[in-house]
C-alpha cells in the first residue's frame, strides 16, 4: 500500500511512495507527531537524479525489516532538496558541521523540535568498508535519544549554534576595488590543471560561474591571460565524456581528472549556465567549437528538457536507466558497426575512441581524445570530410539511442532553474540572431508569470507543466534573483519594456521579502515563509549562484537600466558582507566576484534610437551586441512606440534621432560620447571594447 508521499507532486518523493517506510513529507503533521510521541525524527533528503539516493532506497528503504525498524523508532520525513532548498541548506550545514563533509542522500537525525544531533550521507544496509550499517545506526541513535537525552540536547545546541554563526554577516569597510579581483585570481591560479583544464584533480565539476569570473577578469583587466585557461578547460570538457557527444548537453561532473567518466545525470541548471559560458567564450575567442557546443546544448534543452506546449523546462534526467548507471549513453563496437556500417563505423570509432576493451566497465563512453587533424590524417580525409561524416554518424546514433530505455526525467518546473534557461536562450538568440531561441525564452517567461506568480504577486517555487498542477511552495531568494536577472537579459534580446518593468518589480519584492536592513543581508527565505530552526543564509556559490550573489547581480543590472539608485545601494551593501571571503576563497564565491566586478567597473550604456526595422538600427544593435562585454548594457528606443513607460526611463531621457536618422548614444561613468548616426562611428566608439 502506498504511503503519504503518494499525494505529492515531486517525482523524487513519488519514487518513494511504495516504500514500506511510513514516510511523511516535510510539514506540520510530521513535526507535531514527533512531539506528541516524543520520538526522534529521521530526515532523508535527496533528489531524483541522485545515483546513491537510488542505491540507499533499494538497499534500505525497500527492505521490509529495515523499514519496520525505522517506523518503530522514528518519525520519518522525506524531502526533495530541489523543492525545499531552505530545509536542505540548514541540515546540510549541520551534517557538514558534524562530519566535515556532506552530500546526497543526506541522512539527519533530529529531536522532535527539529534540532539536528547526528547525521551523515549514504549508509549501507550492512557493515561495509568501515561504514556502519544503516540498521546499526538506527538502533544506536534511538538508544542514545532514549537513554542520554541530556547529551543529545547539548549536541543539538552546539550544532545549531555552529550553523547559526555561519549565516552571520561579516560587513567589511574596505572598498570593492580592482585589487581584490587580482588577489582572488592569485588564490585561484595554483589550483589550475594546466594540462587537462579545470580546478584540482578529481572529481572535476564544470564550475561555470568560476570561469565566467575568469573571462570577465581577463576582459576588464587589460586582457589578463586568465581567458587562456578558460579556453583550455572548455575545450577539454567538450571533448570529454562529460559532454554527451551524440545528443549534446553536459552530465553533472567527471569522476576523473580528464573529463572522461561522468556521473551521468543531466541537470537543467548545469546546462543553462554552461550554454551561457560557452557563448561568452565564443564571443571572446571566436572559437567555432564553442559556438557548436552552445547550439548543441540549447538544442538538447529544447528537444528533451522542454514542455513544448507551455514552454516550461524540466529539472533533470537520471543517471540510471534499467537499474544501471550510464547504460543509456555507452556503446559497444558491434553496436556502432551495426548502426553505421563498417566504413562510417570505423571513422566514428576512431574519432570517439571506441575499442573492444572499452573505457567504462567494459563499455565505451564516447570522447574525442585526439585532434580532428590527427584522426583525419590517419583516415586519409580532409578535416571538413571528417566533420561531415561525424555529423552523419551523430544523426544515426542518436536515432538508434532513441530505441533504448531512457533515464527518468524529473518533470518538476523550478522557477530559478527555468530563469537560468531563459537567460541562456535570450542571450544566445540575441547574439546569434536566432529569433527561434528568443521566442523560446519569451514563452518560458510567459509561463512563469502565468503559472508561478500568484494573483497577489507572490512568486512561487515550482509546479508541473500540466494545467492541473498548482504551485504550493513560496519562492525563495534565488527564485526572485535569478528571474530578475534573466528578465534584464530578455529585455536586451527583445527590447520589450514589459520585461524590464517586471524585473524591477521582482527586485522591489525581493528587497521587501528577503532583505533584512538591520543585519544588512539577504536571507534565503522570505519574511512570509515557514519559520525553521533558523533563517537560512547560504552564501556559498556551489553548482548554482547563491541567492545572495544572484540578488546583488540582479539589483545592480536592473539599476543600470532603470536608474533606480535604491536597487544599487542594496546590491552594493550586500556585496560588502562577503568582501573578505571573496578575496580569500574565490572558488566558493565566484558569482559574488562576478557581481562585484560589474559593480566596480563603470558600466557602458549603449542606447540606440531608431525604428526597429530600419537597416541602420539593426546594424547598430548588432554592433552593440558584438564581442564579450560584461560591463555593457544595451537598450533600444523606437520613436514610433507610444509606450508611456519609455518616457519615464532615465536611460531614454533626451534621447532622440538626429536629423531623422537612427542614432546611437554611448555613455560611461557619467560622461557621454557625441551621438552618432553612422555605424562606423559607433564601431569607433566601441572599438576598445569589441
Amino acid at each position: 500500500m502506498a504511503n503519504r508521499l503518494a499525494q505529492e507532486t515531486s517525482p523524487y518523493l513519488l519514487q518513494h511512495k511504495d516504500n514500506p517506510v511510513d514516510w511523511y513529507p516535510w510539514g506540520d503533521e510530521a513535526l507535531t507527531l514527533a512531539k506528541e510521541l516524543d520520538k526522534p525524527i529521521f530526515l532523508s533528503v535527496g533528489y531524483s537524479a541522485c545515483h546513491w539516493c537510488h542505491v540507499m532506497e533499494r538497499e534500505s528503504f525497500e527492505n521490509k525489516e529495515i523499514a519496520a525498524l525505522m517506523n518503530e523508532l522514528f518519525v520519518n520525513i522525506k524531502v526533495d532538496r530541489e523543492e525545499r532548498p531552505d530545509v536542505d541548506s540548514i541540515y546540510m550545514s549541520a551534517v557538514q558541521s558534524m562530519t566535515g563533509h556532506g552530500g546526497w542522500p543526506m541522512s539527519v537525525f533530529m529531536s522532535p523540535d527539529g534540532a539536528p544531533f547526528y547525521g551523515g550521507t549514504y549508509f549501507p544496509n550492512e557493515d561495509r568498508g568501515g561504514m556502519p550499517s544503516f540498521p546499526r545506526v538506527l538502533t544506536a541513535v534511538a538508544e542514545a535519544f532514549r537513554d542520554r537525552r541530556g547529551e543529545i540536547a547539548e549536541s543539538a545546541a552546539r550544532v545549531v549554534k555552529a550553523i547559526s554563526s555561519q549565516s552571520r554577516a561579516r560587513m567589511s569597510i574596505e572598498p570593492i576595488s580592482e585589487s581584490m579581483f587580482h588577489s582572488a585570481y592569485r588564490h585561484l591560479a595554483p589550483e589550475f590543471d594546466s594540462q587537462n583544464g579545470g580546478i584540482g584533480l578529481q572529481p572535476k565539476f564544470p564550475q561555470p560561474m568560476l570561469y565566467e569570473f575568469l573571462l570577465t577578469h581577463s576582459k576588464l583587466q587589460s586582457n589578463d591571460p586568465a581567458h587562456e585557461f578558460v579556453d583550455l578547460t572548455l575545450t577539454q570538457m567538450a571533448r570529454g565524456g562529460i559532454y554527451d557527444q551524440i545528443g549534446g548537453g553536459f552530465h553533472r561532473y567527471s569522476v576523473d581528472s580528464v573529463w572522461l567518466v561522468p556521473h551521468f545525470e543531466k541537470m537543467l541548471y548545469d546546462n543553462a549556465q554552461l550554454a551561457n559560458l560557452y557563448l561568452h567564450a565564443w564571443q571572446r575567442s571566436g572559437n567555432p567549437d564553442f559556438a557548436r557546443v552552445v547550439e548543441e546544448t540549447l538544442n538538447y534543452l529544447d528537444r528533451e528538457m522542454r514542455h513544448h506546449q507551455t514552454g516550461a523546462f524540466y529539472s533533470a534526467t537520471d543517471a540510471d536507466s534499467e537499474g544501471e548507471e550510464g547504460k543509456f549513453f555507452v556503446w559497444q563496437p558491434i553496436e556502432i558497426e551495426k548502426v553505421l556500417g563498417s566504413d562510417l563505423g570505423r571513422v566514428a570509432s576512431m574519432y570517439w575512441d571506441v575499442t573492444r576493451f572499452g573505457n567504462f566497465e567494459g563499455h565505451n563512453i564516447l570522447n574525442m581524445h585526439r585532434s580532428d587533424e590527427s584522426v583525419a590524417t590517419e583516415l586519409g580525409l580532409s578535416v571538413q570530410e571528417l566533420i561531415s561524416k561525424i555529423g552523419e554518424a551523430k544523426r544515426l546514433l542518436y536515432a538508434e539511442r532513441l530505441n533504448r530505455v531512457p533515464p527518468m526525467t524529473d518533470d518538476k518546473v523550478i522557477t530559478s532553474w527555468n530563469a537560468l534557461a531563459m537567460r541562456a536562450f535570450a542571450e544566445a538568440g540575441a547574439v546569434s540572431g536566432r529569433d527561434d531561441w528568443i521566442k523560446i525564452a519569451v514563452k518560458n517567461a510567459e509561463f512563469i508569470f502565468d503559472r508561478l506568480v500568484r494573483e497577489d504577486g507572490r512568486l512561487m517555487r515550482s509546479c508541473k507543466a500540466d494545467a492541473g498542477s498548482v504551485a504550493t511552495i513560496p519562492g525563495f531568494l534565488e527564485d526572485y534573483a535569478y528571474l530578475a536577472d534573466a528578465l534584464t537579459h530578455l529585455y536586451q534580446a527583445t527590447f520589450d519594456l514589459r520585461w524590464l518593468e517586471r524585473a524591477e518589480e521582482m527586485c522591489d519584492a525581493m528587497i521587501e521579502l528577503f532583505w533584512h536592513p538591520a543585519d544588512s543581508v539577504f536571507y534565503d527565505t522570505g519574511s512570509d515563509q515557514e519559520a525553521l530552526i533558523l533563517r537560512p543564509r547560504d552564501t556559498f556559490d556551489n553548482a548554482q549562484p547563491s541567492g545572495g550573489s544572484a540578488a546583488s547581480m540582479a539589483l545592480l543590472r536592473c539599476a543600470e537600466f532603470t536608474g533606480n539608485v535604491d536597487l544599487e545601494r542594496v546590491g552594493a551593501a550586500n556585496l560588502r558582507t562577503v568582501r573578505e571571503l571573496m578575496e580569500r576563497a574565490p572558488s566558493a564565491f565566484s558569482w559574488w566576484l562576478q557581481a562585484a566586478e560589474f559593480y566596480a567597473n563603470p558600466v557602458k550604456q549603449v542606447v540606440i534610437v531608431g525604428e526597429k526595422d530600419h537597416p541602420a538600427t539593426i546594424a547598430m544593435l548588432q554592433e552593440a551586441r558584438n564581442g564579450f562585454n560584461p560591463d555593457r548594457i544595451v537598450a533600444h528606443l523606437d520613436p514610433a512606440s507610444d509606450d508611456e513607460a519609455n518616457v519615464s526611463m532615465p536611460l531614454f531621457e533626451g534621447r532622440k534621432m538626429v536629423d531623422g536618422f537612427p542614432t546611437a548614444y554611448v555613455c560611461r561613468n557619467y560622461a557621454c560620447e557625441l551621438p552618432v548616426t553612422d555605424v562606423r562611428a559607433l564601431v569607433a566608439q566601441l572599438g576598445a571594447d569589441n
